[in-house]
């Protein structure tokens, strides 16, 4: 005998991903006659699981079964299953939010536990299935679901006019150099050398950025700060002098919504600079800052150990001090009527992406959400998490991050982990796993939010990454050898393009790096930061990008709420669909030497080519595909 259970299946659990506090939930097992086992498993050996058994290859069971239930931290509990012709089932409500984690117990046989592709195998010990349970009214902005996101670092975009002269701060008039990454003679990197891309210069390529079918653009840190990455932030209520001020800001935004576009801001909450209003390390501010007295307005935002000198800070940096977040006088200054997010708010920004959500408490993020949510019901908050973030613990602390108080999305480094992996090693099963598991641990309103990344500000590019360019120091990234020839950098765009192809049809919305749509290389930082190159344009990887945010907006509906569907997996092969009702978008990647061939019996549009699909489809080695039926 052998028994199917698949938390995908809705013939398996009515409900895919988190639920809501009080829903209805209906979890089915079948039990499998294998004598008369008929089940289609996929072809090959990379396969794990079958789809849903037919009900006449179940046989009623003569054993009793339990769901085993606890909430995170508490003790299990079993609750009795009810015999059915072909298993057992059971209809619950969970009444209150949480983590929560299930298995089932088979008399007799032992449990029916989370397995490969997060399909129920036999186990003598459980190993938990998860179930996330958010508020009742939990919702996420319809409108950011389906669109394209583009992410901006200002000072390395483009640039419109000069830069202002101030004091310590390098300015290059280099567009383009290597930006400076060797630390001084105290053996820091200041990160003080700007080139000028300014506000100015992201409204004058708004139309460029049209064109991509951008729908979001998520700016890194705006805020006066001493540094170009600006997350030393030195005043939040005030635009920094290098990329202007608040009227370009507000005429930004402004004909960014002429243009379709959402501005999404990135907010630094967890610490500031040392050199700002708030901490004046150095006095180049004139009002009381907490270095340099206990009687600033601002002291109880900070923990000293030994005032001054010795103070908490991120990671250690010195530069960087720590924000106490239990400081009243701090959240009423980020969260107040008058106070930070609402001051940008009423600009008509879209919302927020949290810089290191990990390290904001929850009682802090669950203040957050409630100020942006007073302000704008429709603002996204995305959270800087690296992990799953349905049950990261953080500083051994269990988060709540998607229980519905909280965060609307997380940025996607599972998936951007997955998908690079599976360019790299073929192994298209790893991919699926990722992407199952993410379905199943988050609520279906985050999910269609998550930030699909390939890259960012903090990570290699993603060309330089699948070109397999490796270095063991800054001083080696720095070098031409860090970059690729001609020949192999082709090579790396055709890995990209198969990459972008999952990055774009995958649960979610696609976020590009800005420039990654050029071709950009790059190792880390600084060097993943160089300006965008406007005078050398890769038009064949731009109009593909072009293309893919043009598949995006005639099929916006499927991808916005759609559900994903694999169809076959097998080696190097994904092959999935993504389904809303009778509307479908079929998509594969075939990253193998294989050919493989699809039988379709109706017309078909090649979404990327406009070609007409009938009888069948070759897939042929390294290739991919977007399709749909014609209507």
């Amino acid at each position: 005998m052998s028994f199917y259970f698949n938390p995908l299946d809705t013939a398996c659990k009515n409900i895919i991903g988190g639920v809501k506090e009080g829903d209805l939930i209906q979890l089915n097992i079948f039990h499998i006659n294998n004598t008369h086992n008929n089940i289609d498993f996929y072809a090959g050996n990379s396969s794990f699981y079958a789809k849903t058994p037919n009900i006449t290859e179940c046989i009623k069971p003569n054993a009793n079964a339990f769901l085993r239930l606890f909430c995170d931290g508490e003790v299990p509990e079993l609750f009795p299953m009810q015999q059915t012709e072909f298993g057992w089932n059971i209809s619950l409500k969970i009444k209150r939010t949480g983590l929560f984690f299930y298995s089932f117990y088979i008399e007799n046989v032992g449990y029916l536990s989370c397995g490969k592709m997060e399909m129920g195998e036999l186990t003598e010990k459980p190993n938990d299935f998860l179930l996330t349970v958010t508020s009742q009214d939990y919702q996420t902005p319809d409108w950011f679901k389906g669109g394209v996101m583009y992410q901006i670092f200002p000072d390395r975009f483009y640039k419109v006019g000069g830069m202002p002269d101030i004091t310590g701060r390098v300015r290059r008039t280099d567009w383009g150099g290597l930006p400076s990454y060797k630390p001084n003679e105290q053996g820091k990197v200041l990160n003080n050398d700007f080139f000028g891309g300014n506000l100015a210069g992201i409204q004058e390529k708004l139309p460029y950025l049209k064109e991509l079918g951008v729908t979001v653009l998520y700016l890194n840190p705006i805020f006066e700060a001493a540094s170009n990455h600006r997350y030393d932030t030195s005043n939040y209520m005030k635009i920094d002098p290098f990329l202007g001020d608040e009227q370009q800001f507000d005429e930004l935004v402004k004909s960014a919504k002429n243009q379709g576009i959402h501005m999404i801001l990135d907010g630094v909450f967890n610490h500031t600079g040392d050199d700002s209003v708030y901490f004046n390390k150095y006095g180049h501010y004139p009002n009381l800052g907490a270095f340099q007295s206990k009687d600033s307005p601002y002291y109880s935002w900070y923990t000293f150990q030994e005032f001054p000198y010795k103070y908490s800070s991120w990671w250690g940096i010195d530069i960087l001090p720590e924000i106490n977040e239990e400081s009243k006088d701090y959240q009423e200054f980020i969260f107040g009527e008058d106070g930070v997010l609402k001051k940008w708010l009423r600009y008509g920004i879209g919302g927020y992406r949290l810089d290191v959500a990990d390290e904001l408490p929850d009682f802090f993020l669950k203040g957050l959400r409630k100020s942006v949510k007073e302000e704008n019901p429709n603002a996204i908050i995305i959270g800087e998490v690296w992990e799953d973030a349905s049950n990261k613990i953080a500083y051994s602390k269990r988060r709540e991050y998607l229980q519905g108080y909280e965060l609307d999305s997380v940025m996607n480094y599972p998936l951007k982990d997955a998908i690079i992996r599976y360019i790299q090693t073929e192994n298209a099963c790893e991919l699926l796993h990722c992407i199952r598991v993410l379905s199943n641990h988050y609520p279906k309103q985050t999910l269609d939010c998550l930030m699909n990344i390939l890259g960012t500000h903090d990570t290699a590019r993603v060309l330089t990454v699948l070109g397999g360019i490796y270095c063991n120091n800054k001083d080696e990234m720095a070098q031409k050898s860090a970059y690729l020839s001609e020949k192999d950098k082709q090579k790396a765009i055709e890995k990209l393009k198969l990459a972008a192809v999952l990055q774009f049809t995958m649960p979610g919305i696609p976020c590009i790096y800005y420039g990654d749509e050029n071709g950009m290389e790059g190792h880390i930082d600084p060097f993943c930061r160089q300006c965008f190159d406007w005078e050398n344009l890769n038009t064949d990887l731009i109009e593909f990008y072009q293309k893919l945010g043009k598949i995006r907006k005639n099929y916006r509906e499927v991808f916005s709420t759609g559900n994903f569907e694999e169809i076959h997996v097998e080696n190097g092969l994904i092959y999935f669909k993504r389904n809303l009702k009778n509307k479908c978008v079929y998509i594969y990647v075939n990253n193998s030497s294989k050919n493989y061939t699809i039988n379709i019996q109706e017309k078909f549009n090649d979404c990327l080519t406009n070609d007409v699909l009938e009888k069948e489809i070759l897939v042929k080695p390294y290739s991919y595909k977007i399709f749909a039926k014609i209507q």
